[in-house]
């Protein structure tokens, strides 16, 4: 099929659909991408300008001679003249922010060159105009770039990162210990997280969770390279904090409401579960000589090629459940793993375990291929995470 071109146009041309489409969707990625490149402009923009904001707050403050009456004055009479020129954005609450955002990452435009207009220097002997804008978008341009290669290659935690917009360091200055903020900006960036995506991982003590089974050298590890993923051990994580599903705790609860609820809110439960996990399908049936046999959730892990297999249960785990996931994830291995899979795993969800009963029963063996993690139907705090780790140790002894 032939597309002319209006008459009056010479010469006449013929278009096949197949090179306009093809046109088309060129054109398109252009826009989109231009698209994606002006958010990520101005969001990196606010970061710098917030960022420059706050160091010429602490100057100023440094100069007064009574700082404490002086600097909540300032921070006023600023915020008051801001936010008639510039909008609600320039509370005190927002400028303080700011002001803790120099403090708390002082070297972040460290290899970062931005320019600056010569209209004026301020009496602190920077200038007194800052100006974000690259000539013609091409130095802009050439600082993304940068910023881009840095996030894989000479990029740390710290300094500036195209990806880290204003909102998410807003709650990443929530956290005090630098490992953990650390951690927290590469899983952020390697894992593209919304601010609320951000948040929750904070709330719910994700750092702290992982690192609890760590050494020093995993602790460090961490905090310079995120989570990397090289055995089943470095999947899972416990708890699994699922406050998101609402539900109360209760002896009432039973497993099938629980399971509804993940299903209900699986994308946030994939967050929680972490990076690699692709769902494949709920109540899973296998039938051995007649008898049917149902698994609560199976997933796929995409970085260790293997399936998972989850069972839920709203009480206490016991012998009898751990028995039943070794027979499934036997099943799983014999029947459904092709070649090019790697040894199934299976996850036991339970509100308590007994650690020893564990370790006995699956054996240092078995223990690779078979884990269990408690559930929290609530956000931990960090003395709830150091009673259960001391409780366990005292179980395992």
């Amino acid at each position: 099929m032939k597309i002319s071109i209006p008459k009056g146009m010479t010469p006449a041309i013929q278009v096949s659909i197949k090179d306009l489409s093809s046109l088309y969707q060129r054109v398109r990625e252009i826009l989109e991408s231009a698209r994606f490149g002006l958010a990520r402009t101005v969001n990196t923009t606010q970061v710098v300008a917030n960022w420059l904001i706050g160091r010429e707050i602490i100057q100023e403050e440094q100069s007064g001679t009574r700082r404490a009456k002086y600097g909540s004055r300032l921070l006023d009479g600023l915020s008051s003249r801001l936010k008639a020129d510039f909008g609600e954005g320039y509370s005190v609450q927002n400028l303080r922010y700011m002001r803790q955002f120099h403090l708390e990452y002082p070297h972040l435009l460290d290899q970062t060159v931005i320019r600056h207009t010569a209209s004026g220097k301020s009496k602190h002997g920077s200038p007194a105009h800052v100006v974000i804008r690259h000539t013609a978008c091409g130095e802009l341009a050439a600082q993304m770039r940068m910023s881009h290669t840095r996030g894989d290659d000479s990029w740390s935690p710290g300094l500036l990162h195209l990806n880290l917009a204003w909102s998410l360091y807003r709650h990443l200055l929530k956290v005090e210990a630098l490992d953990a903020r650390a951690f927290y900006e590469i899983e952020a960036i390697k894992n593209n997280w919304s601010a609320r995506e951000l948040e929750r991982q904070i709330n719910s003590l994700l750092f702290a969770r992982l690192a609890r089974s760590k050494d020093k050298a995993g602790l460090l590890k961490l905090a310079t390279k995120g989570q990397e993923i090289a055995t089943a051990g470095d999947v899972f994580k416990d708890p699994v904090v699922i406050e998101f599903l609402g539900l109360p705790e209760s002896a009432r609860l039973v497993e099938s409401d629980l399971e509804q609820a993940l299903i209900t809110n699986l994308q946030t439960f994939l967050l929680e579960l972490g990076k690699g996990f692709a769902f494949v399908s709920r109540q899973e049936r296998m039938t051995l000589d007649g008898d049917h046999f149902y698994i609560d959730l199976v997933f796929y892990h995409t970085v260790l090629k293997c399936h998972v297999l989850i069972d839920l249960k709203v009480g206490k785990l016991t012998h009898g459940d751990l028995g039943q996931m070794q027979l499934y994830v036997n099943y799983f291995d014999q029947k459904r793993r092709t070649s090019g899979d790697n040894p199934t795993l299976g996850l036991i969800l339970c509100t308590d375990k007994n650690e020893a009963v564990v370790k006995y029963l699956l054996g240092p063996d078995q223990s690779k291929k078979i884990f269990t993690s408690r559930y929290k139907l609530h956000l931990p705090t960090e003395a709830e995470l150091v009673t259960e780790l001391k409780r366990e140790a005292q179980a395992l002894k």
